[in-house]
C-alpha cells in the first residue's frame, strides 16, 4: 500500500512551495522592521496552558485539539494556536521584567481537528507578530498597519479590514449580562446553550444560517462600552485613519478564543468563500493573570499562510513568468556531453553557487535533448553547454532560455558574465 498524508493536511512541493515562503517573509517583513524579535515555541506544550488560555468553552478546546500522554503520563496538546505559547515563554523566562512592551514574532505549524475543506485545515501555518506589557491604543494601531502592510507587500488588493470593541472587565459584565437575557430566549440546541453561562460571546461567533437567523436582534457591545473603553476605541480608529488604514466597523465581530479584550479585529478576503478570514486578532490583556503571571496588557495577531497563499490565487498573483514556465529554483542549468565534459561541469556548478548564483545541472548521463528538457523544467534563465569540443577551446555556450540566444564564453570568465547578468 501506498501512504497518503492524513485527512485535513497537504504538502508543499516545489516550485509552489517556493511560493510559500516568500508568502511567509512577505507577511513578517514589516514586523522586523518595527523592531519585532523572532520567538520559536515547542510544537507541543501542556495541555493546560490552552485550556486556561485558550478557553475551555471554545470549539478549539472542547474538540479540536490534538492531545495526547506522553511516556511519563503528562497530558500534552500540540498547539493549536500561536499567543498562549508567546505568553509562557516570556513568563517564563521573564521577558517582562526587561523593556516593555515586549515585541515578538514567530512563525510556525499549528494543529486543529477541524471538519477539512478548502481554506481549513488541521494543520496550517500561521506567522504572528505579539507586543506584551503596555495598554497603549497607539500599540494596537501598530500592529494593525504592520498585518494590512503585509498583505500589501504581497500585492493583494480585496483584504478587508473589520474592527470591533469588546470592551474590558469594568463594562463587559454588564453587556455579558444583557446578552444572557438575550440568548436564553432563543431556540437553541443544548451544546450552544451550555455556552451560555460559560461564554456568551461565543454564540455571537456561531457560523450556523439556523443560529445567524436568531441573533440579528442581539444587544452590540457597543452600546454598552464605558467611557474608558470608548475612547480607547475611539483613539485605535482615528490612528488608522490617519495611517490611510481604510477599516469596516463590525459591531458583531468577536474573536474565537476566551483572552481577548477591547480592540479586536479581522483581516478578510472575498475570494476565498466560507473560510474569508486570512488573519486577525486583538488586546487580550486578562491572558497573562490566567496563565499565573503578573498582569501584562498585550495586543497581537496571527495571520494565516495558506489562506493568504489562497487569496493570492483568487487575485491572480502566482503565475509563471511571460513565457508560462513556472517560478525557477535555480538560475543555471548545466548541460554537460561526456564524461570529462561532466567532471568539469560539476566543478563549474559549485563555482557559481559559491559565487551566490543559484545553480544545478543534468544528472544520471541524459543525452543533449533530455538534458535540455531538464533545463527547461528547471525554470533556469540560463543553459550551460559543454561539450568535449568546447572543452578542448576552454569555453562553454551560455544559452538565454527565455529568447534562445545562444553565446560563447570562455570558461575563465563564465561565473563572472554569468554573475553580471542574474544580479
Amino acid at each position: 500500500m501506498s501512504f497518503q498524508a492524513p485527512k485535513g493536511t497537504f504538502d508543499w512541493l516545489p516550485p509552489r512551495s517556493e511560493q510559500i515562503l516568500a508568502v511567509r517573509e512577505a507577511l513578517v517583513a514589516p514586523v522586523r522592521r518595527a523592531g519585532y524579535g523572532y520567538v520559536e515555541t515547542p510544537v507541543f506544550e501542556d495541555t493546560q496552558l490552552f485550556a486556561r488560555g485558550v478557553g475551555e468553552s471554545t470549539d478549539i478546546v472542547s474538540k479540536e485539539m490534538y492531545t495526547f500522554p506522553d511516556k511519563a503520563g503528562r497530558s500534552l496538546t500540540l498547539r493549536p494556536e500561536g499567543t498562549a505559547s508567546v505568553v509562557r515563554a516570556v513568563l517564563q523566562h521573564g521577558l517582562h521584567n526587561g523593556q516593555l512592551p515586549v515585541k515578538l514574532w514567530y512563525s510556525g505549524s499549528q494543529f486543529r481537528y477541524e471538519r477539512a475543506q478548502k481554506g481549513r485545515y488541521r494543520h496550517f501555518w500561521q506567522v504572528g507578530a505579539e507586543a506584551l506589557g503596555a495598554e497603549d491604543p497607539a500599540l494596537d494601531a501598530e500592529l494593525v498597519v504592520l498585518g494590512a502592510e503585509g498583505f500589501a507587500e504581497l500585492g493583494l488588493t480585496g483584504v478587508r479590514l473589520l474592527l470591533n470593541s469588546l470592551g474590558d472587565k469594568v463594562c463587559r459584565p454588564a453587556y455579558r449580562a444583557a446578552l444572557q437575557e438575550f440568548l436564553r430566549g432563543l431556540d437553541l440546541d443544548d451544546d450552544t446553550r451550555a455556552r451560555i453561562d460559560i461564554n456568551p460571546l461565543r454564540v455571537l461567533d456561531d457560523k450556523r444560517p439556523e443560529v445567524r437567523a436568531q441573533l440579528a436582534g442581539a444587544p452590540l457591545v457597543v452600546d454598552h462600552l464605558c467611557a474608558a473603553c470608548k475612547a480607547y476605541h475611539e483613539e485605535v480608529r482615528s490612528l488608522l485613519t490617519a495611517a490611510g488604514v481604510a477599516y469596516e466597523d463590525d459591531p458583531r465581530l468577536v474573536r474565537g478564543l476566551d483572552y481577548y479584550t477591547r480592540t479586536t479585529f479581522e483581516f478578510v478576503h472575498d475570494g476565498l468563500g466560507s473560510q474569508s478570514a486570512v488573519g486577525g486578532g486583538g488586546r487580550y490583556d486578562g491572558l497573562s493573570e490566567m496563565l499565573g503571571g503578573p498582569p501584562l496588557p498585550s495586543v497581537g495577531w496571527a495571520l494565516g499562510v495558506d489562506r493568504t497563499f489562497l487569496a493570492m490565487e483568487a487575485e491572480g498573483l502566482l503565475s509563471g513568468d511571460e513565457q508560462g514556465r513556472a517560478p525557477g529554483l535555480v538560475q543555471v542549468y548545466g548541460v554537460a556531453l561526456g564524461d570529462d565534459a561532466r567532471r568539469r561541469m560539476f566543478l563549474l556548478v559549485d563555482e557559481l553557487r559559491r559565487a551566490g548564483v543559484s545553480a544545478d545541472m543534468a544528472f544520471g548521463g541524459k543525452g543533449l535533448k533530455g538534458a535540455m528538457k531538464g533545463a527547461d523544467r528547471s525554470g533556469a534563465r540560463f543553459a550551460l553547454i559543454l561539450g568535449e569540443r568546447d572543452l578542448a577551446a576552454q569555453a562553454v555556450q551560455v544559452k538565454d532560455l527565455t529568447t534562445a540566444e545562444q553565446t560563447e564564453v570562455p570558461l575563465a570568465q563564465v561565473v563572472d558574465v554569468l554573475k553580471g547578468k542574474v544580479q
